[in-house]
């Protein structure tokens, strides 16, 4: 496949997967809501049923997902009925099936892929779960768990110039292109930037693709949006795959990632980073990752989504490059042993977003552990964090004072235990669903408060009745009001009423 498909080719299979039913609901509907839970799973004897006992008119659609989906071997007439644009001699030649005896199968992972509003395929290679064997070195990840939570996470505001650094298959790229104008992507993995070019040519779409470590294919550049999902995987530095190793030990390539992004941000740009970070015994991962921010001057926002041990971030790392048991138990030895050198007692994982401060303005840094099954960031939700800060930094007590302030749909949680008198209230909450960690504690005044809060009556009347109702001094009850009611806008709880 050196040099990548014909791009004619590739127009063709694309009309023939797009007449097949090939898209994210043509395969549920095939497959049924049960089969289809559960190949995302990764469960596919299911999906295998469903598509043996498809009905006359979605055979052809049957043969593209096996094929493509769960890696099994077809007959030649079935393949050849599959894709009748091309011949199977081009679809073998150009490195997209292959011929095992009498039988073809895939070459190459090809799967539909949605937004929500719009259908895509994605190409990348085989994994694990459905080829024989360890992972090729130049291996190209498909769609996977961070790669979705990163798209979900990039702000869609419509943009000029984007840079996806480290595209693999182009899945952010893919993502990117409907809100920006120009998109470079890069990669050090050369195969990567020929199966990203394939899944640009079978979407219509069109990217800048550039080969390179870091920022050096774009030197001197700036862009509105970075995105990267780079090879953040902690180790000793050894390069066995590239879609994970950077080649780089520790946590040194995300750190290098941080430290220069800022000098390829144009005024107001963004960048959004999906990033690993060690924690040793003893010490906040907090500490590490503002020491990366400090120099950057810019604002941002990290959320760490999870803390692995050493043996569970080395198993899932292992697990995925389809090495066998013995190969496995000698390079996590190798691994967790490394660990133990280097004093790591876990690794942080999660998301970085960055923002370019207005002139003058100083940076604001906000670390903090979110990690609600619900509350991921998305794209909404990091844009309006960004707002909410830049709100409460322009605005004084007196003007919050002055400010009307309405609550946002939120739940009051209470939590009691029983006593010698029944049931006594521990503690109280108010959570807004759905924001990551959007939820503050509250005592009998601040829910009083928050109920007050409709829009109609400027802030400081608030605290100066229930002061008044509590029979306290109302400047010292808005002294201790106002870095809770700031902390409420924080978390999108409060909001400024028009």
């Amino acid at each position: 496949m050196e040099g990548g498909v014909d791009p004619g080719l590739l127009d063709a299979i694309g009309l023939d997967l797009r007449s097949a039913g090939y898209s994210t609901d043509g395969v549920a509907a095939l497959l049924g809501a049960e089969a289809d839970a559960a190949l995302s799973r990764g469960v596919w004897w299911p999906a295998l049923r469903a598509t043996q006992a498809a009905a006359a008119e979605s055979r052809r659609l049957a043969v593209v997902v096996r094929l493509m989906l769960l890696g099994t071997e077809e007959s030649p007439e079935l393949v050849e009925s599959a894709f009748p644009s091309s011949s199977l001699q081009t679809l073998v030649g150009n490195g997209v099936l292959e011929v095992n005896g009498d039988r073809v199968r895939a070459a190459l992972d090809i799967r539909p892929h949605s937004d929500g509003q719009r259908d895509f395929y994605v190409v990348s290679d085989q994994d694990a779960a459905v080829r024989n064997g360890p992972l090729r070195h130049d291996h190209v990840l498909g769609i996977g768990g961070a790669s979705v939570s990163l798209a979900r996470a990039v702000t869609r505001n419509p943009v000029g110039r984007a840079l996806d650094l480290g595209t693999g298959c182009g899945i952010q790229a893919l993502h990117m292109n409907a809100h920006c104008d120009e998109i470079v992507a890069t990669d050090t993995n050369e195969r990567a930037l020929t199966l990203a070019a394939m899944t640009a040519r079978l979407n219509g779409m069109s990217w800048d693709l550039r080969c390179g470590s870091l920022f050096e294919p774009v030197a001197g550049e700036r862009f509105d949006l970075i995105v990267s999902n780079p090879p953040f995987v902690v180790g000793s530095g050894a390069r066995d795959y590239l879609y994970r190793d950077s080649g780089i030990a520790g946590d040194a390539l995300c750190q290098n990632l941080i430290e220069q992004v800022g000098d390829h941000l144009l005024p107001g740009g963004a960048a959004h980073i999906m990033a690993n970070w060690i924690v040793r015994s003893g010490s906040d991962w907090r500490e590490r990752v503002s020491g990366w921010l400090a120099g950057t001057g810019l604002h941002a926002w990290v959320v760490q989504r999870e803390l692995a041990d050493p043996v569970s971030y080395v198993s899932l790392w292992l697990a995925d490059a389809g090495e066998d048991l013995e190969r496995q138990a000698l390079r996590g030895g190798q691994w967790l042993d490394w660990f133990t050198e280097q004093g790591i007692a876990g690794v942080g994982m999660g998301m970085i977003s960055l923002r370019v401060p207005r002139p003058g303005e100083a940076p604001e840094q906000i670390l903090e552990e979110v990690t609600g099954a619900n509350e991921a960031p998305t794209g909404s939700e990091v844009d309006a964090f960004f707002a909410r800060r830049a709100y409460l930094r322009d605005m004084s007590d007196e003007a919050l004072l002055a400010a009307r302030l309405s609550t946002a749909p939120v739940f009051l949680e209470e939590q009691w235990l029983p006593g010698p008198d029944g049931w006594q209230s521990i503690g109280a909450a108010v959570r807004r669903p759905g924001g990551p960690a959007a939820v503050i504690g509250v005592d009998e005044v601040l829910r009083a408060l928050l109920a007050g809060c409709r829009g109609e009556v400027p802030l400081g009347a608030l605290i100066q009745l229930l002061a008044t109702h509590h029979g306290v001094d109302a400047d010292a009850l808005a002294q201790a009001a106002l870095p809770e009611v700031r902390e409420a806008i924080s978390r999108g709880i409060l909001y400024q009423a028009q």
